[in-house]
């Protein structure tokens, strides 16, 4: 069997066109989801136990997310035409919505339950000594939370925070079914004209990766930059250490003087 490259070639730059398309997706769901993510994961950690919290992600979390965009670009539109247009007849043309909202509502719905668990991990990672020595000195703990706590839980998330983007970015491959102009929609178009599948799929697959890889430097930069207050508090304490050890020194060197 012999590849199609003149058929690959051109494939290739026509779905690049369709990659702002992917990125939008991606982009969107993660801002959305990360608000809301360590929004739940606050509420979760709380002395209260939340059942609806708990509720959410467990069935997020254990529902295959083929079944959850069936659900919503299926069953959802028309179960909101009946209760809008045939129940209250509000005259809303719920089909005229532009799928993309669809996807952007299961990717989120999706990440959010992974961005609660990553948030919630993040924060019981940092000592509760470290709230009590803030609040002890004074500060307030939404100040504790944010100059402190935050800070150090962002940073050890940082690297599941990368994961979740990658896997979301992989995730909108399945916005096609919800006939969402994505890599892989525009792939499979250019496919069916020839049956070119597996030379469209190989297009696929290279821009994923090409994506991916960019994603992973992009987190891996940042994790650096972000990291960097542990270099300057590694410095300061061995400043501290050597200056602990200089004056023990210039002491029992005057200890021995006066000794004489």
């Amino acid at each position: 069997m012999e590849l199609n490259t003149k058929f690959m070639k051109e494939t290739f730059f026509i779905v690049m066109k369709a990659i702002p398309v992917t990125l939008e997706i991606t982009l969107f769901t993660m801002i959305i989801s990360l608000v809301f993510g360590f929004a739940l994961s606050l509420k979760k950690i709380g002395h209260k136990k939340n059942l609806f919290i708990n509720f959410y992600v467990s069935f997020v979390r254990g529902t295959p997310i083929v079944l959850q965009i069936l659900f919503f670009y299926s069953l959802l539109p028309t179960l909101l035409n009946y209760i809008l247009n045939i129940v209250l007849k509000l005259n809303i043309k719920i089909f005229d919505i532009n799928p993309i909202f669809y996807a952007l509502a299961v990717f989120v719905m999706n990440t959010t339950a992974v961005l609660c668990e990553v948030f919630r991990a993040s924060l019981l990672s940092i000592g509760h000594g470290q709230m009590e020595a803030a609040l002890a000195v004074g500060l307030t703990p939404w100040q504790a939370m944010r100059r402190i706590i935050i800070p150090q839980s962002l940073t050890s998330a940082l690297p599941n925070i990368c994961n979740t983007t990658v896997n979301v970015l992989k995730s909108t491959s399945l916005a096609y079914m919800m006939t969402v102009q994505d890599i892989m929609a525009v792939a499979k178009k250019q496919a069916a004209f020839g049956y070119n599948y597996i030379e469209a799929y190989l297009v696929v697959l290279v821009w994923y990766i090409i994506l991916c890889t960019v994603i992973q430097l992009a987190f891996r930069v940042t994790e650096i930059k972000v990291a960097q207050y542990k270099q300057g508090k590694r410095v300061k304490v061995l400043k501290i250490q050597g200056l602990r050890r200089f004056s023990y020194a210039g002491i029992k060197e005057r200890a021995q003087v006066v000794w004489r």
